[in-house]
Order: C-alpha cells, then structure tokens, then sequence
C-alpha cells in the first residue's frame, strides 16, 4: 500500500464521518424528500425513483469534490519545488481542522454556513443534479473541516489523477450511506433514532483522526507509515491497492 493507497482509504473514511456528522445525517430524509418531490410514505412505494435521484445527486457533489480536487493539486504541483514545506503547512492546517472539529480551537470562517438555500428545486433529475452541486458548494462546519483535510492532502500531491481520485474516494464515502438510506428509508429513520445519541463522538473521532494525519505530514510519517502498511498486506492484494 502506497501513499496512493492509505490516501484514498483516509479520504472514504472521512467521507463517511461527513455523512454521520449533524450537519449531513438528520437532514438525510429531507434530502431525499426534496429531490424526489415524493413524501416519505410515497419513497416506500416507488424506491427506486428516490434511488435514481440519490444518483443523480451524487453525481452533481462528486463532480464538485473532484474538482476542486484537481484545483489543490494543481496548486501543489506548481509548488513541487517546496515539497517538504507544503506539507508541514498541510499537516498544521489538517491538525487546526481537527481542533476545530473536536472544538478546542473556533475558526469562525467555519462557523458560517456557506451552503446555497434552495426554496424550490429546478423540476426533474437535472434539479437533483443542480441541489448535489449547491450541497457541496456550502462549507458547513461539520464537514468544511474533514473536506478541508482531504483537500489539503490532495495539495501534497504532484499528480493529478492522484489528488483526484482522493476526492473521489471522499465522494464515494459520502455517497454510499446515503444510497444506503434511499433504498432502505425505513431502516435508516430506524437505525438514526439510535445511533443520534453518538453523533457527538463521531465529531470527536473525525477531529482526532485530522489530527493524526496532520502529525504524520508534518513529522513526514505519512510515507513511513504507507511503506509499514504495505508490509503488513497480502501480495495478493497489492496490485489493486
């Protein structure tokens, strides 16, 4: 497992905790509301309508993701020559959104909720795709830190494709819960009511895990720890890995 290996598997966990964040997960039945046009009760009856604009959804905050992915990375390639610095100053903003995150630390460009408000949704699966790329043009405080961690890793990176697909694999770890929940809503209004009560310690878990990865980018363990891991996988799984 390379540096192109652990990134990605970061940058899914991170899209997961986004999803379970309080900014994301009790919205998560509005959401789909929203796009289908559809009441709860009527998404039971025609699931995979609510599905097809889950996608569509995706596919307009993933567009986004990635994007503003290539954007970092070509900001760190133009900066290749200062390497080594690039990432010390990634590690310590990493390490800042995981103190914000836990909330040691206020920032308050984080505290205001930059996402764009939509009384009424565009007609149709475009309108879906339009509302994916409202959701992540906003830079809420639950998940502007973890994006901002993803996004400072992606900078460190030289090659476009790589600091891409670090946003894809974020997407990815956004997208799969919530085409989790269009397919089975019951189950998901079920399974919150129980697991609302550790919301808090997914925000603590998301914080110290920023400040992991900031630690090892600063001290330059990430690449130590890449090597480390690879060590400990099978052959068998290193060439997808």
């Amino acid at each position: 497992m390379s540096d192109a290996g652990i990134g990605p598997a970061v940058a899914f966990a991170g899209g997961l905790l986004s999803f379970l964040s309080p900014c994301v997960l009790p919205l998560v039945p509005s959401y789909l509301g929203f796009l289908s046009g559809m009441t709860l009760d009527e998404m039971g009856d025609r699931r995979h309508h609510a599905v097809l604009h889950a996608l569509v959804f995706i596919a307009g905050f993933s567009l986004v993701f990635i994007a503003l992915g290539a954007g970092a990375t070509a900001l760190g390639s133009s900066l290749r020559f200062h390497k080594l610095l690039l990432a010390r100053i990634g590690g310590v903003l990493i390490i800042l959104f995981g103190l914000y995150t836990i909330g040691i630390l206020r920032i308050g460009a984080l505290d205001r909720d930059r996402r764009v408000h939509l009384d009424r949704k565009p007609v149709g699966f475009l309108g879906s795709g339009l509302v994916g790329m409202a959701f992540a043009a906003g830079w809420t405080p639950c998940i502007g830190p973890i994006l901002g961690g993803i996004l400072a890793l992606a900078g460190n990176s030289t090659d476009l494709r790589r600091g891409m697909a670090l946003l894809a694999a974020y997407s990815a770890g956004l997208a799969v819960p919530f085409l989790i929940a269009a397919f089975a809503l019951d189950a998901f209004r079920t399974w919150f009511q129980r697991f609302r009560r550790w919301m808090p310690w997914v925000q603590r878990v998301s914080g110290l895990i920023l400040i992991g990865v900031g630690v090892l980018l600063v001290t330059g363990e990430f690449t130590r720890l890449a090597g480390w891991l690879q060590g400990l996988t099978p052959n068998a799984l290193r060439k997808w890995l």
